[in-house]
């Protein structure tokens, strides 16, 4: 990269201090030609006419705004501390904000690892760090940082899949944190020739796109009902096992396996299914 786009800074003389000296000047050609009589008067009329033509050479640099100055083609340097200067009127100026800004992409539908098709969108805060490489390495830096954002959204909603299917894989649903470091990384490798440095990458919308939108809230729905049955399951095994080690232990009845078998599907029955259960009183012997 050329040296020349890298960012340097200088300052401008004083503004106030330009207008009293300038001032005095001007004050004192008049003078000269009110109270003389002098051959000078071109001279002295055409210090008047550079005094007053240096007046362009005032800028204004608020806070958080860079004045990026170049002479005929040739970087100068980046005037960034903020007050009334005075420059060289020769000196090619570019406003550029250093503020810290924000945007949000547009939804964008991309493939995810799977294949599946899914809608994601991010919210990219950023700021410029150095003026020389986003005024003279980027032809429009604004829209190259967006350009750039979506690129990067895309990449990265390629590389993962929406939901994880595994334990521990990583998913952009599932492992937000994770997501919003690596988005991070992602933009940012992409915008540094830019001067951009990226403060925050976070996702803001992400969901299946509406063609399979019905089919895999099915299928997480499926996988939640299946979830929750593998945990019914669970524990009804173990409200078994406990009343049967009760049942032995106080001595309050005695079963034989067939009978302990039939008392474990009832139980199962009636601890795993889906509806209510419908008591039926014995009123004869147990065998």
């Amino acid at each position: 990269m050329n040296e020349m786009t890298k960012e340097k800074q200088v300052n401008g003389i004083p503004g106030l201090v330009f207008i009293a000296a300038n001032l005095a000047v001007l004050g004192f050609c008049v003078l000269w030609l009110a109270t003389k009589e002098s051959n000078n008067v071109f001279l002295i009329t055409f210090l008047m006419f550079i005094a007053i033509s240096s007046y362009k050479g005032l800028i204004i640099v608020n806070p958080n705004e860079a004045k990026v100055l170049s002479f005929f083609g040739n970087y100068v340097g980046t005037l960034k501390k903020s007050g009334l200067h005075w420059i060289n009127p020769f000196f090619s100026r570019i406003q550029i904000s250093t503020k810290i800004r924000n945007f949000e992409s547009p939804k964008l539908k991309v493939n995810d690892f799977d294949g599946n098709p899914v809608e994601i969108a991010s919210i990219i805060v950023w700021q410029v760090v150095d003026t020389a490489e986003a005024v003279f390495q980027i032809d429009d830096f604004e829209n190259y940082v967006r350009v750039q954002s979506e690129s990067a959204i895309r990449n990265l909603a390629m590389r993962y899949p929406y939901d994880a299917h595994k334990s521990g894989e990583i998913s952009l649903h599932g492992n937000p944190e994770v997501i919003k470091e690596e988005l991070q990384k992602e933009v940012q490798a992409r915008l540094t020739n830019a001067g951009v440095q990226i403060i925050e990458a976070r996702i803001s919308h992400l969901a299946y796109a509406q063609e399979i939108a019905s089919a895999m809230l099915q299928r997480q729905q499926a996988n939640a009902i299946i979830a929750a049955r593998s945990k019914i399951v669970d524990g009804a095994v173990g409200m078994v096992e406990l009343a049967l080690k009760r049942l032995a232990q106080d001595n309050i009845v005695v079963l034989d396996e067939e009978r302990k078998a039939a008392m474990v599907s009832n139980l199962l029955v009636v601890l795993c299914g889906d509806r209510t259960t419908q008591p039926i009183i014995n009123t004869g012997s147990i065998y």
